[in-house]
């Protein structure tokens, strides 16, 4: 069942409560997720699974900008291509030539064709076998049955979702996800870095904004309030809004002219591994992509509706400051995993984003493990 977020005039509305009863929203309970899901390689491997069989966004649209234009990098620890071709429709394939399973392409860039740096067997936009040099050397190879193998593609709200796997797992691509990006925003940038700790690590501290003021108090905190937010549930994923204290000039405003953007950040979870962000001067989508059951990818798109100047590039070093103490938290909480301290997390009423997330977690491991036994 598709939930609706509330608009801008109701979130703001409960904002500005929050913030003169000095409250915030609250999780049904308190939930208590066990270490050994943050150490555990079986457990990994089923998050793995769980990735590979739920439609999570890629990249955003547009970073496939033209007939074309291509993203190539591994999900799910699979290497895997989107491409858009000259019919402007999205694709993804296994990045791996059909001869010898060379990775045909790394990065993102245009092409008309992919060739394979090996032995150059050579594929259109659309996946499909094209050329073989000296091909009189593979007598009866029927070119339709060699092309780049497929993965489910949609491209909805902006972004461009990918299935790896069949399953019967809940579709995340329902009315329920915003339309992120319109067809004025651009992508500005990307980068990558690599933190040496598990990717759920990473998914908690977006979650909630218990720890704005003691993590952030030079960055986040004189901006924002501690520990203030509004809580949103749509499917399996999350939406946590984060006042700004410019918030306040709202109130001599009519609700009619209440507008989130520039007075709150909207953090969206789309289960499992990624967020789409708001920001007075632009967007981004990060993907939080596990290496290993210690070492995670963050690869992060910087997207905007209007043209890159020195406020944009300011706004985004201002995030990437944040998003480095967040890196020096990840990385004392798995420190401190091997401590063997807890053998619990426990995530209190001002974490309901967390719960919502492993509890959706560990129902989709469960249900792709039942599948599996039948």
């Amino acid at each position: 069942m598709s939930i609706a977020l509330a608009d801008d005039r109701t979130v703001v509305a409960k904002l500005l409560e929050h913030i003169d009863r000095k409250t915030t929203d609250l999780s049904e309970e308190v939930w208590r997720e066990r270490v050994e899901h943050y150490l555990s390689a079986d457990r990994f491997e089923a998050e793995l699974k769980v990735m590979r069989r739920t439609p999570t966004p890629f990249c955003p649209s547009a970073a496939l900008p033209d007939a074309g234009s291509y993203v190539a990098r591994n999900a799910a620890l699979t290497p895997i291509l989107a491409v858009r071709g000259n019919d402007g429709k999205v694709c993804a394939f296994r990045n791996a030539c059909r001869h010898r399973g060379v990775r045909l392409v790394d990065g993102s860039g245009c092409k008309k064709a992919f060739t394979c740096r090996y032995h150059a067997w050579t594929y259109g936009l659309d996946g499909q076998l094209r050329g073989i040099p000296h091909d009189y050397g593979f007598p009866n190879l029927d070119k339709s049955k060699h092309g780049l193998v497929p993965v489910h593609t949609v491209e909805k709200h902006g972004l461009v979702f990918v299935t790896q796997d069949d399953g019967s797992a809940e579709l995340n691509t329902d009315a329920a996800i915003p339309d992120f990006f319109g067809p004025r925003w651009r992508l500005l940038s990307s980068t990558e870095q690599v933190f040496e700790f598990n990717w759920k690590i990473f998914v908690d501290g977006l979650l909630e904004g218990y720890h704005i003021r003691s993590t952030h108090a030079q960055t986040f905190y004189p901006r924002q309030y501690d520990n203030i937010n509004v809580v949103e549930f749509f499917g399996r994923n999350t939406r946590v809004s984060y006042p700004y204290r410019v918030i306040e000039k709202l109130r001599d405003k009519p609700g009619v002219q209440h507008c989130a953007m520039g007075v709150m950040t909207q953090l969206n979870h789309l289960f499992p591994n990624v967020s789409v962000a708001t920001f007075p001067t632009h967007m981004t989508m990060a993907v939080i992509e596990p290496l290993a059951v210690n070492r995670t990818r963050l690869i992060t798109y910087f997207l905007s509706d209007r043209p890159d100047d020195e406020t944009i590039r300011k706004a985004r070093d201002f995030v990437t400051e944040g998003t480095a103490e967040d890196r020096e938290m990840g990385m004392a909480i798995q420190c401190g995993l091997a401590s063997r301290a807890n053998e619990v997390f426990t995530f209190g009423l001002f974490e309901g984003g967390s719960r919502h997330f492993h509890r959706n977690l560990a129902a989709t491991i469960e249900t792709i493990r039942l599948e599996n036994a039948t």
